[in-house]
């Protein structure tokens, strides 16, 4: 592969430019295969862990997967005030539905996930991403979620969204008509979050992003977590509801400390949630300005 020079994992992860990199050194290739739908590795890093890579692009990784995970999650989990049924669009390392089944208002889960191989990597190899996989709430389904979300109207509290980068077989999930079917999914008062990339990096196409929100739902804000395993350390979710009175920085829902030990959280909390959307300037001069 293309990506490894020297016992180094390099991902070139900007949409519009390869002129940045990241590369963690590798300890030990644990899996690979090609599936019908991408290139699947796994690799073993002294500092990261266990690494997930899709198509060249690292998806998660032990150190700090639930730092993702837990952000994409209750983000929109608690800013519903009640988000009885849930949709994962994608998600198949199992992060964001073990965070989901963890919510206490939340009673179904319903996860579309196309390629089962993910599933099944993630399973044998990524014990600590999988082990909600078998848990009660769930009804996990192995075909297309966009063609899900179209036929099944008025169905889900929250949607979320867990895709990869916007190139390939996943550049219809940030396109206007997915959006426009996922508001047709959604229930009185429903909400969305989505995968929306790097401001470092990606600014302009979030703002894109927003644009098109902004013409569908009632009320759109981005927010931020770090990543440092992905190539800026800074990833974006764009969250979106049909109700305008909703204050995606204020959470309806909000966990006390003995909630987040007793859920086993290690990221998210109700004062991270709220400065997730407490953006530099000039990230949201520009957002402002769509």
């Amino acid at each position: 592969m293309d990506s490894f020079k020297k016992g180094w994992f390099t991902e070139t992860g900007v949409l519009n430019s390869s002129t940045t990199n990241l590369s963690i050194r590798v300890d030990q290739i644990i899996h690979e295969q090609k599936s019908d739908y991408q290139n699947i590795l796994v690799f073993q890093s002294e500092l990261f862990g266990r690494c997930l890579v899709l198509d060249d692009a690292i998806q998660c990784t032990e150190k700090d997967e639930f730092s993702y995970q837990e952000m994409i999650a209750f983000l929109p989990l608690n800013s519903h005030r009640l988000p009885q049924r849930v949709l994962i669009i994608g998600g198949g390392d199992g992060g964001v539905v073990r965070e989901v089944v963890k919510h206490p208002l939340v009673e179904q889960v319903v996860m579309c996930e196309i390629d089962p191989a993910v599933v099944d990597v993630s399973k044998r190899y990524l014990p600590f991403m999988s082990a909600a996989f078998d848990d009660p709430k769930l009804r996990l389904l192995f075909e297309d979620g966009y063609e899900f979300v179209k036929n099944h109207p008025n169905e889900f509290d929250v949607i979320i969204t867990d895709s990869s980068d916007p190139k390939g077989p996943a550049e219809c999930l940030f396109q206007e008509p997915y959006y426009r079917a996922l508001y047709r999914s959604l229930r009185t008062g429903g909400i969305i979050c989505c995968q929306a990339e790097s401001y470092w990096f990606d600014l302009t196409f979030i703002k894109q992003l927003v644009r098109k929100c902004r013409g569908i739902f009632q009320s759109v804000r981005y927010g931020s977590t770090q990543v440092p395993s992905y190539p800026s350390g800074q990833i974006g979710f764009l969250v979106c509801s049909k109700d305008q009175s909703v204050d995606f920085a204020d959470p309806v829902n909000k966990f006390t400390a003995v909630q987040c030990t007793g859920m086993q959280l290690r990221y998210y909390t109700s004062e991270i949630h709220t400065s997730a959307f407490r953006l530099p300037p000039f990230v949201q001069k520009e957002l402002d300005s769509v």
